[in-house]
C-alpha cells in the first residue's frame, strides 16, 4: 500500500488534540497525525489548501431503504399549505403510472383538522397516492389508495395501530402507527428488486456526497438486507453498514421471540452488506400525531398506549440481552422510555454481567432524571438534532401545551449525565445531510428557515462536541470506538473535507458548506475535483 501524506490542512481530530495539520494514512488506516514538520517518510503527497477535515460521519439511526425512496418520490417538508400540496401532486400525476407516493408533508400545514382522502383526490383521484408524515409514523392517502388496499369498515386496527374513520365507521384517508402495515405490506410486493437495488444506489451516493461513511439501518427487514448484500456483491457498497432487525409486537410471545431467534441467527452469520447487530422495537408512537406514551395527557386531554405492553415487551427484551443482541427501543414519550429502560433493567437482572450497550432512540420528551439513570444503566442515547428544527417545531409543542416543551430534545442533559450520547438523522423522516445536523445541533436554530429566531439555546452545544457525538461517539454505539470514528493513530481513515471552516467563518456556514472529498478506509469514495 501506497503511504500517504495529506497536509496543509485544519483536522478536527474528535480526538486529544482536537487539532493537526497533517496526517498520514497506510493500509486504511491513520498512522501519524500531527504537525507536518513530524510526519514521517511517505510516498505520496495530497495538498488539502488549507481546508477543514473531520472524521467520516456515522448515521447511527437512518432507514436505507426508506431514505433511497424518499429521494425519488415528491417531496412535500417545505410544502406549507394544503394548497401547495395538491400543486405538487397535480404536477406529479404527469409523471406517474400506477400509483404515486410522497413523503414529509407537516401536520401543521393541513390547517382545519386531520388531513383526509378528499383533500388529496381533489388533486389525484385516478390513481391511488400515498403520502407519509414528515415522522414516517403516518401515512395519508386518497380514496383509490383506501380502496387498492381494501381498507373498509370493517378492516380492524393492529396491535399499535389506528385506522382514522368518521362518524359512520368508514375509513377518512389517515393510518397511523402499526396501520402502515398496510402500505408496508403493498409497497413491497410491488416494488422490484431492481427498483430496491436503485434506491440503495441513491442513497449510498446521497450519503458519500454528505460526508457520511457509515450508517445503522434502524428497522432492517429481508428485503432490506437482501439489497444490502447485493449491493455490495456487485461493489456498491462502500458505507460500512450496521443494522439492527425489526422486532413487530404481534400479542403472542411465542411469535414474538421466533423474531429475536431469527435476528440472533442473521447476527451470527456473515452478510457482505451489512452486519446485524440487534433487533428495534417501537415501544410507541409521535408527539406530532398525539402517538408517543406520554405520562400526562396532551393539551387535548388526549393520551396513547405503548405500542408494546410490558407484559409483551419484557420477555422479547429478556431473550436479547441474553443473545448478546444490542437493542433499541423507539421512545419518544415520557412513559415510553420509562417503559423502556424498566424493560432493560429488568433484564440486566434476569441474565446477570454481560457485555451490553443497549440504546432508547430519539428521547423527544423525557422524565427529569432519566439521563443520569441512563448513565448508570450504560445505555446510550442516541437523538436526532434536525428533529428539533424550529420550522416543524410549532405543532410538536401545541401537542404538549405546556411546561414540557421547555425540556424538549434535551441533548446536553445526557451529555452532563455522562451517558454516550450518539448524533443521527433517522432519515427519511429529516435531511440525511450531516452538516445540517450539525447546524441544529450547534445553534438550535432553523436549517429549514433560517430566518426563524433561536428558542431553547441553553440545548444547543459547541460545533466541536456536536460533531464528536455525529462521528467518535456514533462509532462508539455500535461498538467501533476503538478502531473508527476519530482522526487518530490506529483509526480506520475515514474523513471528509469541506469547502469552508464553520469553526471559523460561523456556525451559518454549515447552510452552504459542501463536501468536496470523502474517504473510507484511506480510498477516495466521493469528490467534486
Amino acid at each position: 500500500m501506497t503511504r500517504t501524506l495529506y497536509r496543509n490542512a485544519r483536522f478536527f481530530t474528535a480526538d486529544h488534540p482536537q487539532w493537526a495539520d497533517a496526517a498520514v494514512v497506510d493500509n486504511g488506516s491513520f498512522v501519524f497525525v500531527g504537525t507536518e514538520a513530524d510526519s514521517p517518510a511517505c510516498d505520496r503527497v495530497v495538498e488539502l489548501e488549507g481546508r477543514l477535515v473531520l472524521p467520516g460521519f456515522t448515521d447511527a439511526h437512518t432507514h436505507l431503504l426508506l431514505t433511497g425512496g424518499a429521494l425519488g418520490q415528491v417531496g412535500l417538508t417545505d410544502a406549507g399549505t394544503l394548497d401547495e400540496i395538491q400543486e405538487r401532486l397535480r404536477t406529479a400525476r404527469a409523471h406517474a403510472k400506477d400509483e404515486m407516493y410522497g413523503g414529509g408533508w407537516l401536520f401543521d400545514a393541513i390547517d382545519g383538522g386531520a388531513p383526509t382522502a378528499v383533500m388529496i383526490d381533489a388533486a389525484v383521484s385516478d390513481i391511488p397516492v400515498y403520502l407519509f408524515a414528515n415522522d414516517y409514523h403516518s401515512c395519508w392517502m386518497n380514496s383509490a389508495a383506501l380502496t387498492r388496499l381494501g381498507i373498509t369498515s370493517d378492516t380492524p386496527d393492529p396491535i399499535g395501530g389506528r385506522i382514522e374513520r368518521d362518524a359512520d365507521g368508514q375509513a377518512t384517508g389517515m393510518l397511523y402507527e402499526t396501520a402502515l402495515k398496510f402500505v408496508w405490506s403493498h409497497r413491497d410486493a410491488m416494488t422490484t428488486d431492481a427498483q430496491r437495488d436503485a434506491d440503495i444506489d441513491r442513497v449510498v451516493a446521497a450519503y458519500l456526497a454528505s460526508g457520511v461513511t457509515a450508517a445503522v439501518d434502524m428497522a432492517l427487514e429481508e428485503n432490506g438486507l437482501a439489497a444490502l448484500n447485493r449491493a455490495a456483491e456487485r461493489g456498491a457498497l462502500p458505507l460500512r453498514i450496521d443494522a439492527h432487525w425489526f422486532i413487530l409486537n404481534t400479542g403472542q410471545d411465542a411469535a414474538n421471540l421466533a423474531q429475536v431467534a431469527r435476528a440472533a441467527e442473521l447476527a451470527a452469520e456473515n452478510h457482505p452488506g451489512v452486519r446485524v447487530l440487534g433487533i428495534k422495537l417501537l415501544v410507541d408512537g409521535t408527539i406530532d400525531a398525539c402517538t408517543a406514551a406520554m405520562k400526562h395527557p396532551y393539551a387535548d386531554g388526549s393520551n396513547a398506549e405503548t405500542i408494546w405492553p410490558a407484559e409483551r415487551l419484557f420477555p422479547v427484551i429478556a431473550a436479547a440481552d441474553a443473545a448478546g443482541l444490542q437493542i433499541a427501543m423507539h421512545a419518544i414519550g415520557d412513559h415510553a422510555s420509562t417503559l423502556a429502560l424498566d424493560a432493560i433493567e429488568d433484564a440486566m437482572v434476569a441474565n446477570g454481567d454481560l457485555d451490553r450497550r443497549h440504546r432508547i432512540e430519539h428521547l423527544e420528551y423525557a422524565a427529569p432524571g432519566t439521563a443520569e439513570r441512563m448513565s448508570r444503566l450504560g445505555v446510550t442515547a442516541s437523538m436526532q438534532p434536525v428533529h428539533a428544527d424550529l420550522a416543524i417545531f410549532p405543532n410538536w409543542s401545541a401537542q404538549l401545551g405546556d411546561e414540557r416543551v421547555d425540556r424538549a430534545f434535551a441533548w446536553s442533559e445526557y451529555e452532563d449525565a455522562g451517558a454516550l450520547l450518539a448524533f443521527s438523522t433517522d432519515a427519511p423522516t429529516a435531511p440525511f445531510e450531516a452538516l445540517t445536523n450539525m447546524y441544529v445541533a450547534a445553534t438550535r436554530s432553523s436549517a429549514l428557515n433560517p430566518s426563524l429566531p433561536t428558542e431553547q439555546p441553553q440545548y444547543a452545544m459547541p460545533l466541536e462536541r456536536a460533531i464528536t457525538h455525529a462521528t467518535r461517539d456514533a462509532a462508539a454505539s455500535v461498538g467501533d470506538g476503538e478502531w473508527r470514528g476519530r482522526i487518530a493513530v490506529g483509526q480506520a481513515a475515514d474523513f471528509c473535507v469541506l469547502d469552508t471552516d464553520p469553526f471559523t467563518d460561523g456556525e451559518s456556514s454549515l447552510l452552504t458548506a459542501r463536501i468536496v472529498r470523502t474517504f473510507i478506509a484511506g480510498r477516495e469514495e466521493y469528490s467534486v475535483e
